[in-house]
């Protein structure tokens, strides 16, 4: 039996420090070894303890949350779990997180919460695995749409966890502005993906948007699937459009990459991308097989440019990824199979 993994518990909130604690320890595979109140404290936990994972509070007396996760990225890089508040300037901070490099987050619970911190568990025990993280990089700057690109009549489906957040940031700032049409599900507690959306759109050169039940699939546009309780669909093959479904989660997720998957293989068979990026886990792996068995050109991320190598590991083992390729060639090759001139459209 291996080592439990050692974490770092950090929240300027004696209650929510307790609450943590307490659920953490409730797993023989995680050990709380230490608590701080607050930045000052946890540099000289960190230094002392050397825990395998720190959970990081963002809102913080004397030094927030961000800028201590920038310091922790830059002079000792480790994993790190964001705590959040769940709302709107909670999840903007929180993707800020992303970005730098944290290597998930969390929402706090709301009062009554029957089940407070259901997955924090398992999320330290990936963190933990993963080894020390990088710092993360800025995003590369959007590339300038090539006069040359034409896109063709394919549609890209793609899906994500863990580390997605940094991952789409890179894999679509490659994308013009007249893209094909894209849908995401990255999965991510239900107010954060209309931040995560919005983000996207100042960042990257198409329309960026929260899928909404009916919303018609347009070129230049790219549908991120709302968190909660939908999983989001592709229908109608001959004017196609996103459908939120209200179904049980699949793989453990609501909404579930599989399902997504699924969807794209019944509507557009042969003219479709699939791409499974970075997360634990396995869903999306047999939807990506279904869709390489309908004729879709399919790309996995390889395993060292995944913060987690999980769900694009299964779907290589079970023969659904045509091609894997590091991160920052998988836009680009995207853009390649959906040219027009791939497909002899004019």
């Amino acid at each position: 039996m291996s080592l439990p993994a050692r974490v770092l518990v950090v929240d300027d909130s004696p209650t929510m420090r307790g609450l943590i604690t307490a659920v953490l320890n409730s797993d023989p595979e995680v050990s709380v070894v230490g608590q701080a109140s607050d930045a000052l404290e946890a540099r000289a936990a960190i230094k002392e303890l050397n825990p395998d994972v720190v959970t990081l509070d963002i809102e913080m007396p004397n030094m927030n949350g961000l800028e201590f996760l920038d310091k922790i990225m830059r002079l000792r890089p480790m994993p790190v779990i964001m705590v959040s508040t769940m709302t709107h300037q909670g999840a903007n901070a929180t993707l800020a997180a992303l970005e730098i490099g944290a290597f998930d987050c969390v929402g706090k619970p709301s009062p009554g919460d029957a089940r407070p911190f259901l997955d924090l568990a398992e999320k330290v025990k990936a963190a933990a695995r993963s080894g020390l993280r990088r710092k993360a990089s800025p995003p590369a700057p959007a590339i300038t749409p090539s006069a040359e690109y034409r896109v063709g009549r394919k549609v890209v489906a793609i899906g994500s966890s863990t580390g997605g957040v940094e991952a789409l940031i890179t894999v679509l700032q490659n994308f013009p502005k007249n893209c094909p049409p894209t849908v995401i599900t990255q999965h991510m507690p239900s107010t954060f993906t209309k931040s995560f959306a919005e983000r996207l759109n100042r960042l990257c050169a198409p329309v960026v948007e929260e899928a909404t039940d009916g919303a018609r699939l347009q070129i230049g546009k790219i549908y991120v699937a709302p968190g909660g309780e939908r999983h989001l669909e592709v229908i109608n093959p001959s004017a196609p459009s996103c459908r939120l479904v209200e179904r049980e989660p699949v793989n453990g997720h609501r909404p579930s990459v599989d399902v997504l998957f699924d969807s794209v293989a019944t509507l557009a068979g042969r003219n479709a991308v699939g791409v499974i990026l970075t997360g634990m886990g396995r869903d999306g792996a047999s939807g990506l097989l279904t869709m390489r068995r309908a004729g879709a050109r399919t790309i996995g991320q390889n395993e060292k440019t995944c913060v987690v190598y999980g769900m694009p590991r299964v779907a290589y083992e079970i023969g659904a990824v045509e091609q894997q390729l590091p991160l920052g060639a998988i836009g680009e090759e995207i853009l390649k199979l959906t040219a027009a001139r791939k497909e002899g459209v004019e």
